[in-house]
């Protein structure tokens, strides 16, 4: 081998030498990302807005994969974690899903339905409706006829609370300007069909919408003849 082929032979090695540091170099790189990132893991973000207390499935999430040293400790990543769960409140659409934005959907009896109304935050029972709570729901409406007598009513009787949701600000609608914004809190009962109608009636056209709380125990029941009352008979 002449000296040609000798420097030939040695650049070669120095090429090969090069290389593989270089290629070290890149795993290096590559450990340290890796051990300061950490493994990756599966979480779950949200397609679409869902409304509060909408039944959650699979197709509003998509999978997407992310280091786990930077998910939450409450994120949900495993939609088996959904089943049988509605949303707590709004839920916007990118947003990383997380276990204290759901909850168990309420149980109800057989013959009850699920029913949501808005209920002024100042004529409820403020801060001491519960889920689990019992109350009566009174409603004020305006005499039938001009000049005939407001009355109270009680409409519904032991309506059990399945949730309360969050303080939402409402603006009056276009037929009654005069009135000032107010605070409303969304109210989630168990009810018979019946009942239903009677609170869904009261929250579309009553004047206000009060709850009053029922002691746990006791006689609740109301006669017929106290669920009306006008100013003009009271003696």
């Amino acid at each position: 081998m002449n000296s040609r082929q000798r420097r030939g032979v040695i650049l070669l090695l120095l090429s090969v030498l090069c290389a593989l540091g270089a290629f070290a170099g890149v795993l290096s790189v590559i450990n340290d990302v890796k051990s300061k990132v950490g493994p990756e893991v599966t979480a779950y973000r949200l397609k679409t807005d869902v409304p509060p207390y909408t039944t959650l499935g699979a197709g509003q999430f998509e999978r997407i994969e992310m280091p786990e040293r930077w998910l939450s400790r409450t994120a949900v990543t495993d939609l088996a974690d959904i089943r049988g769960k509605i949303a707590v409140t709004t839920l916007h659409e990118g947003s990383l899903l997380q276990k204290d934005m759901i909850v168990d959907r309420p149980a109800l009896r057989p013959g009850q339905q699920e029913v949501a109304i808005m209920i002024d935050a100042a004529t409820g029972v403020a801060g001491k409706i519960t889920p689990g709570a019992t109350v009566n729901v009174y409603a004020t409406f305006e005499g039938e006829r001009e000049g005939a007598p407001a009355q109270s009513k009680i409409i519904v009787t032991n309506a059990r609370v399945l949730d309360v949701g969050e303080l939402t600000g409402l603006e009056p609608d276009e037929n009654d300007r005069g009135r000032q914004p107010t605070d409303a809190v969304p109210i989630t009962f168990a009810l018979s069909a019946i009942d239903a109608q009677r609170i869904t009636y009261a929250e579309s056209f009553a004047q206000r919408v009060r709850l009053a709380l029922v002691a746990p125990g006791g006689d609740t029941a109301v006669p017929d003849k106290d669920r009306t009352y006008e100013l003009a008979k009271d003696k």
